[in-house]
């Protein structure tokens, strides 16, 4: 599954050489909260058709992490793009690449948690018709990590 998109960037399934730099990808779009490697890890191994890498020159510069579907429900864990590489495409195309692929495999809600006050985020979000459920969550990742439940109905 290898697409090409605008500014040269390929679209790919993680392997297992792509760690240490989605490592660095995490840490640059996540610097107050980054997954651990570890964690990265594990969600490679476990979701393996469910992260989606972008590359630009061969240097990653943004992911998404996908649930597979579960009786229809999907969930975005996470949507990482490189500090320099945003506002240029990457985030809509990693959530357009992956939402394809959940609706071939039958998801037909997806659902994601993001900070209510990522405004950017939210209007990417929305773009892509995800709409707000309910009232945000105070403190739901933790002291002074709100979030906001977003759905799509496929």
């Amino acid at each position: 599954m290898q697409a090409l998109h605008p500014l040269a960037v390929s679209v790919n399934k993680a392997v297992e050489t792509d760690l240490a730099e989605l490592v660095r990808v995490d840490h640059e779009a996540f610097p107050e909260d980054p997954y651990p490697e570890s964690v990265l890890r594990q969600f490679m191994d476990t979701y393996t058709d469910h992260l989606l890498l972008a590359k630009s020159d061969g240097v990653l510069c943004g992911y998404v992490l996908a649930t597979p579907p579960c009786e229809g429900l999907s969930w975005i864990f996470s949507l990482g793009v490189a500090p320099g590489k945003r506002q240029q495409g990457l985030g809509r195309q990693l959530m357009k690449d992956v939402l394809e692929n959940l609706r071939k495999e039958g998801a037909h809600t997806v659902n994601l948690w993001v900070d209510p006050r990522n405004t950017a985020a939210i209007g990417l979000y929305e773009s892509l018709r995800f709409v707000p459920v309910g009232e945000p969550h105070e403190d739901y990742f933790g002291p002074g990590k709100h979030r906001r439940l977003m759905r799509l109905t496929l």
